[in-house]
């Protein structure tokens, strides 16, 4: 096998950076928030996934402290939402770059449904939400400890939303759901065939 290598603070040399066509495929941290003065923010985040079960903890980082961010410092909760293929375009629309306090609901056509337990909303059409109370704010630093502009934020999740007609004997079929993975680049993929393995015992 003949490789191609690099140093990375020395450039890639190829057209476009491979960091994150090679870390893929990425759950898309589809979140929702409520900012202190009630604007609603929904936005997608590709550095995004859960990090732990017990209790159930979820993480993603913002390139700059964006509204998410903000918000989810100031109120104290946030809403992970499912990006299905059936709502691309939506999350695709609420990417772009709208003015502080612009709703992406609104101009993405969504619905924003009320939380159980947290005071942002989830999105009505998502085909599952988690409910997240913020845990912390972290600033990353480069290895030499110069500090970044990406905020890591952790949350806790204590409401889960479950569309039923995903449900299939009690579990959730991501073939019937078929969730958004982002890939490298403008690449993205839906999962929609699973296979299984058992783990070998010692």
């Amino acid at each position: 096998m003949s490789m191609y290598s690099y140093e990375v603070a020395k450039g890639h040399g190829l057209p476009h950076n491979p960091f994150k066509a090679v870390v893929a495929p990425r759950p898309i941290g589809w979140i929702s928030s409520r900012a202190a003065n009630g604007s609603l923010n929904l936005a997608p985040y590709s550095f995004f996934n859960a990090v732990c079960d017990t209790p159930p903890i979820v993480v993603f980082s913002s390139s700059g402290y964006k509204d998410s961010v903000a918000n989810i410092d100031e109120t104290g909760d946030f809403v992970f939402n499912l990006a299905t293929e059936d709502l691309k375009d939506a999350m695709n629309t609420s990417s772009a770059p709208f003015d502080k306090g612009v709703s992406e609901f609104e101009k993405a056509g969504l619905t924003p449904q009320d939380s159980l337990l947290v005071g942002a909303p989830r999105v009505a059409e998502a085909k599952a939400a988690l409910e997240c109370k913020h845990l912390q704010t972290i600033r990353l630093t480069a290895h030499d400890g110069t500090p970044t502009n990406n905020w890591m934020v952790l949350g806790e999740v204590v409401a889960v939303h479950l569309d039923e007609a995903m449900l299939v004997d009690g579990l959730f079929d991501v073939t019937k759901a078929r969730p958004l993975s982002r890939l490298g680049y403008m690449d993205y993929a839906v999962v929609d065939s699973v296979f299984q393995m058992r783990r070998p015992k010692a």
